[in-house]
């Protein structure tokens, strides 16, 4: 029985990892196109109808390309630091709260930051070992960025989890029947939008490519199979950011049609604000981390430490 109980999971999650491609495929489709129109151009229409088949000729052409094979790289690190990247990303899904037939992590979200903060070595082997001094420049941004926001990202969600008391993303649910977290603590929401994209290295907060020199950053010596590995791993912890917002400040984890359509539209979001908004400056992107957003979410960690326990101690009173 145990065994078949560990086929069924192994299945499950076989399922959830194809699903999760097709999605994240799907989301570079919604891209292009909503980034198309965005500056009055179709985007991509050519491949099947209305263009639906361009994510799949854009991976085969990928996974097809000749593997260049740098003479000065240090190999090893940077042949398997995309896959690392990539299977990081993939273990982060894990921790989508299914009512059957999955893995239940009563701890997720310390699942959720350990599985972020492994993100930023293969950020930095890539960057290093491709031992080009363009692709360093850009790994030292993209690591230094993603340090500072897990600050900010990681107490954003403590004033969360003060107010359920549990590291269950199911327990969201039962606490936002009511009245979503969103309108509870609308500020402190939208910093953890705004770190949310600060962690994926999108738009506005993209200065891993910011120079001329920099091209694509960490990434510029990858092609082929490597660089779609890495397009991956950030197209699909895009989708997962998106998930976790919905869940934790949307109304929490439903099995029904509005809860992926939250998802969507989150997503959605990340692709309007990179078509709308200009690249931020380096040091203003640190002074908001610093000296905006740790404040903010200190404040209000205390706030909620506060009503807590003023709540705790009247259920005693009573």
């Amino acid at each position: 029985m145990m065994n078949l109980d560990l086929l069924i999971i192994i299945i499950g999650m076989l399922i959830l990892i194809i699903g999760v491609l097709i999605g994240v495929a799907f989301l570079t489709l919604l891209e292009r196109k909503v980034l198309g129109y965005i500056q009055i151009r179709k985007g991509p229409n050519k491949m099947g109808l209305m263009g639906i088949l361009q994510p799949f000729s854009d991976a085969i052409k990928l996974f097809t390309k000749e593997q260049v094979y740098l003479n000065y790289s240090n190999y090893l690190f940077y042949y398997f630091s995309p896959v690392l990247s990539f299977m990081l990303a993939l273990m982060i899904w894990m921790l989508i709260p299914y009512y059957f037939n999955m893995i239940m992590f009563n701890l997720g979200i310390l699942f959720f930051l350990c599985c972020t903060s492994l993100g930023v070595y293969t950020l930095m082997i890539s960057g290093w070992s491709s031992n080009s001094n363009y692709s360093l420049l850009g790994g030292l941004r993209a690591v230094a960025q993603t340090i500072s926001y897990e600050v900010s990202l990681s107490l954003i969600m403590m004033s969360s989890i003060i107010l359920i008391m549990d590291f269950n993303l199911l327990s969201f649910m039962k606490y936002q029947m009511l009245i979503w977290f969103l309108i509870m603590m609308f500020p402190l929401s939208l910093c953890f939008l705004s770190s949310l994209m600060a962690e994926t290295n999108r738009t506005p907060f993209d200065f891993a490519e910011g120079e001329s020199e920099l091209v694509s950053g960490f990434n510029i010596e990858y092609s082929g199979g490597g660089f779609a590995l890495i397009f991956l791993a950030e197209y699909s912890s895009i989708l997962f950011m998106s998930l976790l917002f919905s869940m934790m400040y949307m109304g929490g984890y439903d099995l029904n049609l509005m809860f992926y359509l939250k998802v969507v539209f989150i997503s959605f979001m990340f692709i309007w604000v990179r078509g709308t908004l200009p690249r931020y400056r380096y040091d203003k992107l640190m002074y908001l981390c610093w000296k905006s957003y740790l404040p903010i979410s200190l404040n209000y960690l205390l706030f909620f430490i506060g009503l807590k326990m003023i709540f705790n101690y009247k259920m005693i009173l009573v």
